[in-house]
């Protein structure tokens, strides 16, 4: 039964009792649409009110660009921030509904590859809980990342057609419509340059309300469609041939068909430079319109001069997919308002700055010039000029240096010339972040050395973070509320009080409280698993989870290698008392990534083998979790033991999955590397299981080489592994299946697998040791979850907030639309 009602409970209720209706016609669908659209009126009240606030209030208004936001449902998540879950549970309960089957009828909004697409999620969240007047801009893909289904052990993608049934969050907004120009040519006449003769594509806003955590605050995620103009095709050419010119139509509107599925690697298609250019342009004519007509005083005053747009606006660019935001806002400055280019420019630096997300190269984008003279003239020509000034004074710092020039151009010659444009935003911005300590560490020392030594002040730190509302109160109640019981509900909008836990590390009820709800999640999970996936699992074994991007640097394969090795141990000596453990491995792989697939078919294959091991029996089972999304990760989170968090390092970024595991109560293997190391700082390193190189360690033997066949020649049990996965073992029907994995990891790994192998099989038994004492576990455990507070997005939001934005959160609740106004 639910919780009983408080009034104010009470009175929400009597709004959602319209749900009843006819029982006979009404299906699961029609119920799920009746709620949301319940929920969704006490959200715009809210939303109307927090905008008119803005308008009044006039602050400075921040605008996060991404080309992902991967949000999941949105259902629950309003529930929460909005008090609405008791009086929803009661009212669906008394209608004789099940809340969770209407939840499970939402799509996730899947409009990201992962961590990046979810970080931008989070910080919608935070934004909006720190009362920041603040927009999500994107792109309203109809097709988000692919829905993978495992056949025969191999990936197979399908189309997600996540619109299918409508979309009840989203308010289409036509009075905002923009234009956006591609192609055509550029003529520079006595009254300035003029780009003439494009083909211009529609950009339709859809507006989503983003709640924030019980503050009234409702702030506006705006995502574009493409739809082509009434005339599009019929002025000029194809006199006749009117059906052929409607059904062409579909090529303007191709550019928000659908998300590209690559995580960390660049395709340089012109699509993705297509929508690349078209959120931006639709976008900065949103914030000059916004600025423009922004009443300060009075309703009378109209802002006509740009050159007090830093200080009401901020554009944070995510990752350079939106870097043609620095050109185009030049361009308008330039030629729509006529600026000279010093105070353009000035302009433009104070307003703009970039994170990156990665260190390695084939994720950097470089735009071949042939094809950015094509698209967008003008802007090749405003990058070339923002290069030609930007390298004098470059080489006034540093002069005869042509090697430095050469390396800190824009521009990359070489067979096909190039746009840097990573460069072409540290150039643009007046802030430059990483996203975990080392990761910025690294970049002032490598990839952006030369940059750094210009200008150390433009460079900084922001370590990425996760709402405690998603990820631990809406994910795992059980585990949130034992937690207020101790300190209070506090934490949730200021998780460092975590902190407060650690004088109850060795109290008995705690310790037997955390380990309860940890059981109960994993109960709940095997139900879930014996469903989807026909096995039979033990609840009471070890959870060892591993989800994210099937990727190279990620090391999925240094995990198959540990599952190989501890069956080939239990067969060894089955008699043994072994610590059972349920191996997880989930995560997409791009369509067009061959190794990924491969390492996909890998462990199903393994599975096959180890789960019908009847020596093996219940004390080892492999599962490749289908379909990974945000969804599935508030399911198998809260019921993790293990976090395997294993890349080499120097790779990871940040993470941010591992921040999640940490706070709902598993412990972590990695290596030091992304927030890793500062998870290892916050809890304790004695309170994770840390392993193998250092970035220091990989920089030497990246200098000395690194020779696999001596591992596998050195190590039999490493040997073993490999030739069992070599020699058909787990491809009996195709001998050389797995050949190409072999291949890569005797001979071209650059991610170094075998030299963290002794040390993760050594680790790894550590942690079976520990899980035999459950109650030293659990003590462990509490260390870590008392550590999470850092990562907070509210913490990683207040800080880009106060040191790039020059903006300041509060945690104010403005009134609510049924309270009095002030």
């Amino acid at each position: 039964m639910p919780k009983p009602l408080t009034d104010q409970d009470k009175r929400k209720q009597i709004s959602v009792r319209g749900l009843a209706g006819d029982r006979n016609v009404a299906t699961k669908r029609d119920y799920y649409f009746a709620l949301a659209n319940t929920v969704r009126d006490h959200l715009v009240g809210r939303w109307i009110r927090t905008q008119q606030h803005y308008y009044e209030k006039d602050p400075k208004r921040v605008y996060y660009l991404s080309l992902e936001f991967y949000m999941g449902r949105t259902l629950q998540n309003t529930m929460v921030n909005l008090a609405l879950e008791n009086a929803c549970d009661e009212a669906t309960y008394q209608l004789g509904l099940d809340m969770e089957e209407l939840q499970d009828i939402e799509e996730d909004a899947g409009l990201g590859n992962g961590g990046l697409g979810r970080l931008a999620a989070c910080f919608l969240d935070s934004m909006a809980s720190l009362g920041l007047a603040a927009y999500g801009y994107g792109i309203r893909y109809e097709f988000g990342i692919f829905n993978q289904k495992i056949v025969n052990g191999w990936q197979v993608e399908e189309a997600d057609d996540w619109l299918r049934y409508g979309n009840p969050w989203e308010k289409a907004r036509p009075e905002y419509m923009r234009p956006v120009h591609f192609y055509g040519r550029v003529e520079h006449t006595p009254e300035g340059v003029k780009w003439v003769d494009t083909q211009v594509v529609l950009a339709l806003p859809y507006d989503t309300p983003v709640p924030g955590y019980r503050n009234n605050v409702v702030n506006t995620m705006r995502l574009w469609s493409a739809k082509a103009p009434c005339d599009f095709n019929l002025k000029d050419f194809n006199v006749g041939g009117y059906i052929q010119a409607v059904l062409d139509r579909n090529l303007a509107e191709n550019i928000s068909r659908v998300l590209y599925p690559n995580d960390n690697f660049f395709e340089g298609k012109e699509l993705r430079l297509k929508q690349e250019y078209f959120v931006v342009a639709a976008t900065l004519q949103d914030i000059v319109r916004r600025f423009k007509s922004s009443k300060f005083g009075s309703t009378e005053v109209v802002r006509v001069d740009l050159s007090t747009l830093p200080d009401k606006v901020a554009i944070q660019l995510n990752d350079t997919h939106p870097a043609m935001a620095i050109p185009e806002l030049m361009r308008i400055l330039l030629d729509t308002e006529h600026q000279k280019w010093e105070k353009a420019w000035d302009i433009c630096t104070r307003t703009c700055a970039y994170t990156n997300h990665t260190v390695l190269p084939e994720a950097l984008e470089r735009w071949p010039t042939d094809l950015l003279q094509n698209l967008l003239p003008r802007h090749l020509e405003i990058i070339y000029e923002i290069n030609r000034r930007h390298l004098e004074s470059i080489a006034k710092l540093y002069p005869g240096d042509h090697d430095r020039l050469r390396r800190m151009s824009l521009v990359e010659e070489g067979d096909q010339k190039k746009i840097n444009m990573a460069h072409l935003c540290i150039v643009g911005s007046h802030a430059v972040n990483g996203v975990a300590r080392i990761h910025s560490d690294i970049l002032k020392a490598t990839l952006f050395k030369d940059f750094y030594e210009v200008d150390p002040h433009k460079f900084q730190n922001k370590t990425n973070g996760i709402t405690p509302r998603r990820w631990l109160v809406m994910c795992n109640p059980g585990l949130a509320e034992v937690i207020a019981e101790r300190i209070g509900e506090d934490y949730i909008r200021d998780l460092d009080q975590l902190k407060k836990l650690l004088a109850f590390v060795d109290d008995d009820s705690l310790i037997h409280d955390i380990a309860k709800v940890k059981q109960e999640n994993k109960l709940k999970f095997s139900a879930y698993l014996e469903e989807h996936y026909k096995v039979k699992i033990n609840p009471n074994s070890m959870f060892d989870v591993q989800v994210k991007r099937i990727h190279e640097y990620k090391r999925q394969l240094l995990n198959c290698l540990h599952i190989i090795t501890l069956y080939n141990r239990i067969q060894k000596e089955p008699n043994k008392n072994w610590t059972p453990r349920t191996i997880m491995i989930g995560g997409k792989a791009a369509p067009g990534y061959h190794t990924a697939k491969l390492i996909i078919r890998l462990i199903t294959a393994i599975g096959e083998i180890v789960n019908h091991d009847t020596v093996v029996g219940d004390r080892l089972k492999v599962i490749f979790l289908e379909n990974y999304k945000v969804t599935l990760a508030e399911k198998i989170i809260p019921a993790s033991d293990l976090s395997e968090q294993i890349s080499t390092a120097g790779t990871e970024a940040s993470g941010t999955g591992n921040m999640k595991f940490m706070l709902n109560g598993a412990l972590t293997i990695g290596t030091m590397d992304g927030a890793n190391v500062e998870m290892a700082e916050e809890a304790g390193e004695e309170n994770l299981f840390i392993f193998g190189m250092r970035v220091d360690d990989v920089d030497a033997m990246d200098k000395s080489g690194y020779d696999a066949m001596d591992y596998y020649n050195r190590i039999p049990e490493l040997k073993q592994a490999m030739d069992q996965i070599a020699g058909g073992f787990f491809s009996p029907d195709q001998h050389d299946l797995f050949k190409d994995i072999v291949n890569m990891l005797l001979h071209h790994d650059r991610f170094k697998v075998f030299a963290d192998y002794e040390a993760y099989i050594k680790c790894q038994e550590k942690v079976s040791a520990l899980y035999k004492n459950p109650k030293e576990w659990t003590k462990m455990v509490i260390h870590n979850i008392a550590g999470c507070g850092k990562f907070s997005s509210d913490r990683t939001i207040s800080q880009y907030a106060r040191e790039i934005w020059g903006m300041e959160p509060s945690l104010e609740r403005i009134p609510a639309p049924d309270d009095p106004r002030q």
